[in-house]
């Protein structure tokens, strides 16, 4: 086990010399970028800027104590730790600023997010993990306050997993969990549910984190006292304080953030709680400065009275650094030894502008040469079109006094030109509408890839194995079958683990993991506390570090808690990072139909339209459920999987091959062939439009039922616009409010698969009403589809074909 930064302190003067005049380069070199960075938007030259300044001194020494197989989990203001620990240089610091597309020059997010935003890169170009042991690793930092928290509690958990868990290539992600979890947070942000409910489960847990408050006071404009129940958070958080014995809570440790000798102390004590008794840290770091504000949208004047602001530029952390160096003196052997004289620190000031000034020019060269590259092809394929149409040449010369070209200037220009030109089929305009073909394909590259894995590992790619069934059977519980599934996955896959509320001693609410903890132990299957977002985030976090989670949320009802995760973290992982990083969480869940407001919900379209990154399947029984587990734990991706409510205790027969079969994603299944009308549903109400297809026949109407089964991705092969060129007619049954997935579905048929043209009669959705879901099985009757809504509605559509065949009931 590599020795905590506490036990190395006994350095020469000379060594510690070195590295304070080398922190107090890159704190300068980090300042004048905040300051050049600012200057850089104002001038028009970026879009927004938001800065790290002021919080120089305590990410330098957060920095000293972050080793190779760390990682951090923080939010918009790190830059002098992402340079600290060589994650980001002057030219990307500013490739970023100015959302340059290239991998190679922005290697966080290829121009994806904002500046400030930082990624180191955990996957190689074929999207196979690189060795995380072998550098420090910056988890993809997102923009929504204290969002950061819950994949941090996951970074951490890891640690403590993988001081028990070995798996082939386990090497790569863990050295016997000896790896910390450092997260970052604003004070103000420490307000948001997210922040406590982390915190809370990292000290149930006692998981190896540090989480460092940066506190300067204000939340934007709004003062700390107006954010929280007390102004010093710390106090705030003194009940949290581990007591001598307990294994619970964590160590609090307050800090100044012009302090440098403190802030050393402080982070060596830190990680020495960490990473030696894997305890969770809080370092609250205050008397932070803002020197430029909050961000390039506003004064930080137009809040702070001058006394604050005065305040400021007397405790801003370089100048308080500053200071400490010039005043430090020691004796050694006889002899007077200082750290560095004024002028040499001038020197440094004076070169840290130079440097940072030469960077921010060549990255703005490098950010503009694609630009004056597809200028030069461009513009002359416009020129040949001029004498074609005359408004072209006015196009030319408004192109011509734009002051800063961007990308979108000249594909305005290429179209514009091809819409005058319209009526003109000359070699020319072909020339162009070639060129703009292929540069548009490159553009769709650098900003609409990586939403999905493209590596040979995504879920497509996972060939489908059948369900093998012999004379010998059983018919079961469909609990049973789904819980003998999980036994062989356990079995098969040791980086494997499941938890959740109710999961591990009781083996879920369903019995699907019934006695699985005792023969598997309780570190891969775990219950948790009700934290349903840092559930998720545990999920989150460890698949960033290798291991295989499946986040159990107790109801469907329930993942709105974690939606916010799902939608602004796990779901854009891969397209924010342009392939860098990769988090395949499983998502287990149960829905669907069953009683009661909050147990019978089904907030399907919520969730695959603010879930686009994930997978959406929806098996209609637990022998489809447990199919999905076993093809997605041979992908890399994500999946939220939602197991049927109400089909736990239904029979079915259990497949010989578990642990083996797989469900293919974005492929449909007919159920019952027809001739008359495509039914189109999923889930629970399968079993319903089932029965209703039966009446259905019985009054002479022949319908084809298809189990859409993947609503992400949808029906890859388009085989429902071959049921309805058969049928001739469109009915989606869903238990979701009216224009909820029945909308999408729709979508997806008519307008990608254009099944319109097939259409004799009007598309028709049945869906639930626009309320959850009242009590009881009368309340389900009432408020969802029945069989008997699905026959009437259906027959409807034919008595207004057919009136005398079909007549009104």
């Amino acid at each position: 086990m590599e020795a905590p930064y506490i036990e190395t302190q006994e350095v020469s003067f000379r060594d510690f010399r070195n590295s304070v005049i080398e922190d107090y380069r890159l704190g300068r070199i980090s300042r004048e970028m905040s300051y050049l960075g600012r200057r850089e938007v104002l001038t028009g030259k970026a879009k927004f800027g938001i800065f790290g300044d002021g919080k120089e001194l305590p990410q330098l020494a957060m920095a000293k104590v972050f080793r190779n197989g760390d990682f951090r989990s923080g939010y918009y203001r790190d830059q002098t730790f992402a340079m600290a620990i060589n994650a980001v240089s002057v030219e990307s610091f500013f490739a970023q600023l100015y959302a340059d597309t290239s991998v190679d020059r922005e290697p966080a997010s290829a121009g994806r997010q904002m500046n400030g935003h930082y990624a180191t890169r955990s996957l190689n170009e074929d999207g196979s993990w690189k060795n995380l042991m072998q550098q420090k690793n910056i988890s993809s930092d997102i923009s929504p306050t204290a969002g950061q928290m819950p994949r941090l509690l996951g970074l951490a958990l890891a640690s403590n997993i993988y001081k028990s868990v070995k798996f082939e290539g386990s090497e790569k992600f863990s050295n016997g969990g000896n790896e910390v979890a450092f997260g970052t947070i604003g004070d103000a942000s420490t307000a948001e549910g997210h922040f406590w409910e982390s915190l809370n489960a990292a000290c149930a847990l006692q998981v190896p984190m540090i989480v460092s408050i940066w506190d300067d006071g204000y939340g934007i404009s709004v003062p700390t006292q107006n954010q929280r129940a007390k102004a010093d958070i710390a106090e705030m958080l003194s009940g949290f304080q581990r007591k001598e014995g307990e294994n619970q809570g964590c160590e609090i440790i307050q800090v100044k953030a012009w302090d440098y000798p403190a802030l050393l102390d402080a982070y060596a004590r830190a990680e020495h709680f960490a990473r030696t008794e894997s305890v969770p840290v809080v370092v609250h770091v205050i008397e932070v400065t803002q020197p430029q504000g909050h961000s390039t949208s506003g004064s930080h004047e137009r809040y702070k009275n001058e006394e604050r602001l005065k305040w400021e530029g007397e405790f801003d952390g370089l100048a308080k650094f500053r200071e400490w160096i010039l005043d430090y003196a020691i004796e050694i052997e006889g002899k007077d030894e200082s750290l560095a004289t004024a002028e040499e620190l001038d020197a440094i000031d004076n070169e840290a502008k130079r440097f940072v000034k030469e960077g921010q020019k060549k990255a703005w060269e490098n950010y503009q040469k694609p630009i004056s590259d597809l200028t030069n092809t461009i513009l002359p394929l416009v020129e040949k079109l001029k004498e074609a149409n005359p408004e072209v040449s006015s196009e030319i010369e408004k192109f011509s006094k734009i002051i800063a070209v961007a990308k979108k200037d000249i594909f305005h220009l290429a179209r514009k030109t091809l819409l005058l030109t319209r009526d003109n089929d000359s070699a020319d305009r072909q020339a162009l509408a070639a060129k703009l073909d292929e540069i548009y394909a490159v553009e769709k590259d650098n900003y609409s890839s990586h939403l999905y894995s493209q590596s040979m590992l995504k879920a497509t790619n996972v060939q489908e194995v059948p369900a093998v069934y012999s004379d010998n059977s059983e018919t079961v519980d469909g609990r049973v079958v789904v819980r003998n599934n999980f036994d062989k996955i356990f079995e098969k896959y040791p980086e494997t683990l499941v938890f959740g509320e109710d999961a591990g001693n009781i083996g879920d609410v369903n019995q699907g993991l019934e006695g699985l903890q005792e023969k598997y132990g309780d570190v891969r299957i775990a219950d948790t506390g009700i934290r349903e977002a840092t559930i998720l985030g545990q999920g989150i976090g460890m698949a960033m570090r290798g291991l295989r989670p499946i986040a159990e949320i107790q109801y469907l009802d329930y993942i709105l808690y974690c939606l916010q995760g799902m939608s602004d973290d796990l779901a854009t992982v891969q397209y924010r990072t342009k392939g860098g990083q990769k988090a395949p969480v499983i998502i287990r869940t149960r829905g669907h139909r069953l009683e009661g407001v909050w147990h019978s919900g089904s907030p399907m379209a919520g969730i695959i339209n603010l879930s686009k990154g994930i997978l959406i399947l929806v098996p209609r029984n637990l022998t489809k459920a447990a199919g999905f587990y076993n093809t997605m734990l041979q992908s890399d991706e994500p999946a939220l999987i939602v197991e049927c409510l109400n089909g736990y205790r239904l029979k079915e027969k259990q497949p010989e091959n578990l642990g083996e079969f797989t469900v293919p994603v974005g492929k449909i299944e007919i159920t019952k062939e027809g001739r008359d009308v495509t039914l189109v549903t999923y889930g629970s109400t399968w079993r319903l439009v089932m029965e209703a297809a039966t009446e259905l026949e019985k009054i002479g109407i022949s319908a084809e039922v298809i189990d859409v089964q993947s609503l992400i991705p949808f029906d890859l092969t388009h085989e429902i616009a071959e049921s309805v060129k058969k049928t001739n007619r469109l009915v989606v049954i869903d238990e979701d409010v009216e224009g909820g997935t029945s909308a999408f579905i729709l979508q997806q048929i008519l307008e990608k698969q254009k099944a319109f043209r097939y259409l004799d009669s009007d598309p028709l959705t049945i869906s639930a009403e626009n309320h959850r879901p009242a009590y009881a099985s009368d309340g389900d009757y009432f408020s969802k589809p029945s069989v008997d809504d699905i026959v009437e509605k259906v027959y409807a559509v034919f008595n207004e074909s057919d009136p005398a065949k079909f007549p009104q009931i």
